[in-house]
């Protein structure tokens, strides 16, 4: 996706805060966060993290400099595979404006080494959100992977897809207990927009969104159904 239709989609939803999280890389944050500058539109760095449990997990901060440092520990634990665009695409690196920068050699759709407990510790020690991402599905799904929610790890929230509501997993899914659950878009195309997760808060950070998701502090956070 080109970033300043990103951006431009985004607003004409009326949604204000976003991450971008490509799958194992973040070479195209900083591009729609430019593209974002003079709007009302606030872009977190992020990334979906695919552990060798072949589990989804999305990685949030609050800046370049923590990403960039998760970046490395990643790039140093994907397979040394080179990517084969006839059979898996491109994977295009762009400047603000969607203008072409280089490709991505790597391929990306692989899992790191990392496990599940691992990278949750690095993001949280880099000070980020790890979320389990659309938990309910049958390929990347921690659920299907794993068969359960660890009880072991403290995710500050699960994330489920478009096609479940809050109330299907957690009457489906019980290991998910008390754990907060979110959804987002999970976005690859513009019209995949959702906007159901609205999260009140003082700013757009990741620990207000902690709080949110806690309902701490006069925070608060509420999934609404899929228009």
């Amino acid at each position: 996706m080109i970033p300043p239709l990103i951006v431009e989609t985004a607003l004409e939803l009326g949604i204000s805060l976003i991450a971008i999280t490509d799958h194992n890389s973040s070479a195209n944050i900083r591009s729609v966060q430019k593209a974002a500058e003079n709007t009302s539109l606030v872009v977190l760095p992020g990334m979906e993290l695919q552990t060798r449990e072949d589990i989804h997990s999305l990685c949030l901060f609050d800046t370049l400099e923590q990403i960039e440092a998760l970046q490395k520990i990643v790039d140093a634990t994907l397979p040394k595979i080179q990517n084969q665009p006839d059979h898996f695409g491109e994977q295009f690196v762009v400047d603000e404006t969607g203008d072409f920068i280089r490709t991505e050699s790597k391929l990306l759709i692989t899992s790191s080494s990392l496990s599940l407990d691992q990278a949750f510790k690095i993001v949280q020690d880099l000070n980020g959100l790890f979320i389990p991402a659309h938990i309910n599905r049958k390929t990347f799904g921690l659920i299907e992977s794993l068969g359960f929610i660890p009880p072991d790890i403290p995710f500050p929230a699960v994330e489920i897809s478009r096609h479940m509501t809050v109330k299907q997993a957690t009457s489906q899914f019980p290991s998910i207990g008390k754990i907060p659950v979110i959804q987002n878009g999970d976005v690859h195309r513009l019209n995949e927009f959702l906007g159901t997760l609205y999260l009140i808060m003082e700013n757009p950070t990741v620990s207000e969104i902690r709080l949110a998701f806690e309902n701490a502090n006069e925070r608060s956070m509420e999934v609404r159904p899929v228009q």
